[in-house]
C-alpha cells in the first residue's frame, strides 16, 4: 500500500453512485481512495460504473477488510487522520492539513461508529450546516473536504 498527497477513506459505503462519484473525484484530483469494510453494493454495479464514468483507469482504489487494517498499515501515531462527522465541533477549515493526510467518512445512513467517534474525538471535524438539517450527501461532503485540503496545500496530487 502506498499513500498519496491525500487519502480519502470511506468506511462501509452503502450507495454505489456516491462511491462512483468519489472515485471520479479521486481521479480528477490525484487522491487515493480506500474503501474499508463491507460494501453495500457490488464493485461491478452498473450504478457504480456509470457514476464513475470513464475514470476508473485513472483512480487508485484499495478495498480493505476493515478500518483497523488501514490503521495497522498507516498507524494513527505516524499519520494524520481527520474524521468528518455531524457530531464534531471543530470546523473542517480549522485544520492545517498536510501532504499524506487521511480524511475519513462513515456510511451514508449512520455515519461513523460511536467506537471511532469516541476513540478519535480529538480528530473530529464538521462541515457547518443550517440548524434543523441532518446531513449533506456523502459524496458532496467528501468533495468539500478534499478541496479544502487541496486549497491549503496549493496543489493537486500530480
Amino acid at each position: 500500500m502506498q499513500k498519496k498527497f491525500l487519502n480519502i477513506v470511506m468506511i462501509e459505503p452503502e450507495i454505489p453512485q456516491n462511491t462512483g462519484n468519489v472515485a471520479r473525484l479521486c481521479a480528477c484530483c490525484g487522491a487515493k481512495l480506500f474503501l474499508c469494510g463491507r460494501l453495500g453494493f457490488s464493485m461491478s454495479s452498473k450504478y457504480l460504473k456509470r457514476s464513475g464514468l470513464d475514470y476508473w483507469d485513472k483512480v487508485e482504489i484499495e478495498h480493505l477488510v476493515s478500518f483497523e487494517e488501514l490503521t495497522n498499515e498507516f498507524p494513527i501515531k505516524d499519520n494524520n487522520y481527520y474524521f468528518f462527522t455531524t457530531k464534531g465541533e471543530k470546523n473542517y477549515t480549522q485544520v492545517n492539513y498536510k501532504d499524506g493526510d487521511f480524511i475519513v467518512f462513515g456510511p451514508e445512513t449512520r455515519g461513523l461508529s460511536d467506537e471511532i467517534l469516541n476513540k478519535y474525538k480529538n480528530n473530529l471535524v464538521t462541515i457547518p450546516m443550517m440548524e434543523n438539517t441532518r446531513s449533506l450527501n456523502l459524496s458532496n461532503s467528501i468533495a468539500i473536504g478534499a478541496y479544502e485540503v487541496i486549497r491549503q496545500l496549493g496543489h493537486l496530487g500530480e
